[in-house]
C-alpha cells in the first residue's frame, strides 16, 4: 500500500505518518508513505523519522498542482491534512487560509481524480459548524463557520464533497474536536500554557475562560482517520470527538496543577473576535459504522503530554522562540 500524506510534517499528520511507519494500524503494515509538506512555521521535518526506507519526503506546496500531478500516480490513497489551522492567525491573514485550505484542497482533489487514486480522506474540523449552546452536532448539521479559518475549512469540505458528487471521487471527510498531544505547535492552548509555565512566564487566558472545547488525543484522532480510510463510505462525513468537554479555565487549572503553579501565573487578555462559546460533536455515526472508540483517557493523555514538553525542551524552544524572534 502506498499512501500520500499532505501536511505530514505537522502535528496531526506527523503522528499519523509515524504510526503508519511503526506498523501501528492493523492491515496497513509495510505501507510506503509519501509526505508533501510546505514546512511553514507549523511544519517541522524533525517531527518525522530522519531516515526510513518506506518514507519519501517532498518539500512542496499543495497549491502547486503540477507537483501533485507528478507525485500522486501510483499511490493507493491520499490523506489530506495540509491546512492553515490557527484561528488567531486567520483573523489577520485570511487570504492565506483561503488560498491553502480552499484552493489547495481543490488541487489535491483534482490531482487525485486525474491520477486515479482509489481512496481519499479529507481531514477537517468541528469549527465548521460554528457554536452550539447545548446538545451536539451531527454530520447533518448546517455549516455556520464564524472565523476565516473555519470558513475556509467549510469551503474545503464542500470542494471535497463536490468532487465525490460530480466526479465520483472516493473521498470521505472527517471533522474532529480539539486535538492535543506531543509535537503540537506551541501556539495552541495546551502547549502554549505548558511551555510558558515551564519557562516561568504567565499564561494568557481569553476573557473569563468560559469557552468550552471537547478534547481529543491525537492518537485517537489518527486511529479514527485510518478507520475512515479503510471503511468509510464515499461522500460521507464522520465526526470524531473526544468526549471530554472542559472550559478553557478548567484546562488552565489542570495545567497549573500539573506544573506546580497557581492562579497568579494567569493573565487575562481581551477575548478573541467572534470567539465561539462551545463545540460538541455527536460521534455516534463513526462508532456505529466503523467501531471507533477513544482509547486515551484525558487525565492520562494530558499528564503524558505535559511530561513530553517537560522532557523535550529543545524541540519546543526552537519552534517557539524562532516565531518570537521573527515577530520582534
Amino acid at each position: 500500500m502506498k499512501v500520500l500524506v499532505t501536511g505530514g510534517a505537522g502535528f496531526i499528520g506527523s503522528h499519523y505518518v509515524r504510526t503508519l511507519l511503526a506498523d501501528g494500524y492493523p492491515g496497513a503494515e509495510g505501507a510506503e508513505v509519501t509526505v508533501v509538506d510546505k514546512l511553514t512555521y507549523a511544519g517541522n521535518r524533525e517531527n518525522l523519522p530522519a531516515a526510513d526506507p518506506r518514507l519519501h519526503f517532498v518539500h512542496g506546496d499543495i497549491c502547486d498542482l503540477d507537483l501533485l500531478l507528478r507525485l500522486m500516480p501510483g499511490h493507493d490513497a491520499v490523506v489530506h491534512f495540509a491546512a492553515e489551522s490557527h484561528v488567531d492567525r486567520s483573523l489577520e491573514s485570511a487570504a492565506e487560509f483561503v488560498r491553502t485550505n480552499v484552493g489547495g484542497t481543490q488541487n489535491v482533489m483534482e490531482a487525485a481524480l486525474r491520477s486515479g487514486v482509489g481512496r481519499v480522506v479529507h481531514v477537517s474540523t468541528d469549527e465548521v459548524y460554528g457554536t452550539i449552546d447545548e446538545g451536539s452536532w451531527t454530520e447533518e448539521w448546517p455549516l455556520l463557520p464564524n472565523s476565516p479559518y473555519a470558513a475556509s475549512k467549510a469551503g474545503s469540505d464542500l470542494i471535497a464533497r463536490a468532487y465525490w458528487r460530480t466526479h465520483g471521487l472516493n473521498v470521505s471527510i472527517t471533522r474532529c474536536s480539539n486535538n492535543y498531544g506531543p509535537y503540537q505547535h506551541p501556539e495552541k492552548l495546551i502547549p502554549l500554557f505548558t511551555t510558558n509555565l515551564l519557562e516561568g512566564r504567565p499564561v494568557p487566558l481569553y476573557g473569563e475562560g468560559a469557552n468550552i472545547r471537547e478534547w481529543l488525543h491525537v492518537d485517537d484522532h489518527c486511529r479514527a482517520i485510518q478507520l475512515v480510510l479503510e471503511g468509510g463510505r464515499p461522500g460521507e462525513v464522520y465526526n470524531v470527538g473526544g468526549g471530554n468537554e472542559l472550559t478553557n479555565r478548567q484546562i488552565t487549572e489542570l495545567l497549573l496543577d500539573h506544573l506546580g503553579a497557581d492562579w497568579s501565573a494567569v493573565r487575562k487578555v481581551a477575548d478573541r473576535k467572534g470567539h465561539d462559546l462551545r463545540y460538541s460533536l455527536d460521534e455516534s455515526k463513526i462508532r456505529e459504522e466503523l467501531g471507533y472508540r477513544p482509547q486515551v483517557p484525558f487525565a492520562r493523555g494530558l499528564a503524558e503530554t505535559v511530561d513530553w514538553y517537560r522532557d523535550n525542551p529543545a524541540w519546543w524552544k526552537a519552534v517557539k522562540h524562532r516565531e518570537e524572534e521573527q515577530a520582534a
